[in-house]
């Protein structure tokens, strides 16, 4: 854990230092080029001058469906750190419950929420710079469609996937029936494989600690993963670890503990941002 945590206090380094702001322009479009119903897309880009160069990140909102109030809290960090932020709204209409949204709809008839993040960043790249990949951050019922996506979906031009104070995980391994874990979703072992191996960032704020938050899934299989969200993501970054062990796979996740931050997107995005800004073309180092 020592790595992730050095990146972290890093991260709220370089957040504090004084930075120049540039103009953005901030707005919505719809995007329909893929498989799955039409989905507004909260933006936030530079306004003036070419957008070469700035890191693409693609937001994924909570379980109250608010994509716009995602974007805006991306807007003070985008204008900082010259991010280009793309927020997609997966309404309760189209997506309905935890089955469609945060567990992709894998195993349904779809819509498959995963399958839109790479097509969005088609659309994004016609938009302009010359952007060669796309980060994923994903906050709480977010985040569990970003930790998943990583298995279960091809994401070939993904740079790094943020995952920030999930309340509940897919373990790695068979030993727990799907959503929990992997047993009956008919999971090769060679994903498993990627997926510990890929580039996944859990962000857990240290401050989210309440076992009776009122969106805290607190099921037996949910309870088993720990009290709380930190525990519980502290607990899927160590079956990850073991299972990669086991596989003889390299562990490419990282953990990192935000100080003073609680159940917050906010707040977690200020840790994301800095460390998108601070590595925008991944994590070259091995995880420790």
């Amino acid at each position: 854990m020592r790595t992730a945590l050095t990146l972290i206090l890093t991260a709220f380094a370089v957040l504090t230092a004084p930075a120049s702001s540039q103009a953005l322009r901030t707005g919505s479009f719809v995007f329909d080029a893929w498989q799955g119903p039409p989905l507004r897309v909260y933006f936030v880009e530079p306004a003036d001058g070419p957008m070469d160069g700035a890191p693409v990140v693609i937001v994924l909102h909570g379980v109250d469906r608010n994509a716009d109030v995602y974007a805006r809290n991306w807007q003070e960090l985008a204008a900082v750190y010259g991010l280009r932020v793309y927020a997609p709204e997966f309404t309760n209409d189209a997506f309905p419950g935890a089955a469609m949204y945060n567990l992709g709809g894998w195993g349904t008839d779809g819509p498959f929420a995963f399958a839109a993040f790479e097509p969005l960043f088609d659309v994004i790249a016609a938009r302009g710079g010359d952007a060669a990949g796309y980060h994923l951050f994903g906050h709480s019922a977010g985040a569990q469609v970003a930790h998943r996506a990583v298995l279960l979906e091809p994401l070939p031009r993904l740079i790094t996937a943020y995952a920030a104070n999930a309340g509940w995980y897919a373990l790695p391994h068979e030993g727990v029936a799907w959503p929990y874990g992997l047993s009956g979703a008919g999971i090769e072992e060679a994903a498993v494989r990627a997926w510990l191996e890929a580039p996944l960032m859990i962000l857990l704020g240290d401050q989210d600690t309440d076992p009776r938050h009122r969106h805290l899934r607190r099921t037996p299989d949910a309870a088993a993963q720990g009290p709380h969200r930190y525990a519980r993501g502290a607990f899927f970054a160590s079956v990850g670890r073991a299972q990669a062990e086991a596989l003889g796979a390299d562990f490419n996740w990282r953990v990192g503990s935000v100080p003073g931050v609680a159940h917050d997107n906010a707040g977690m995005a200020q840790a994301a941002a800095a460390l998108i800004a601070q590595y925008p073309d991944g994590f070259t180092a091995p995880a420790d």
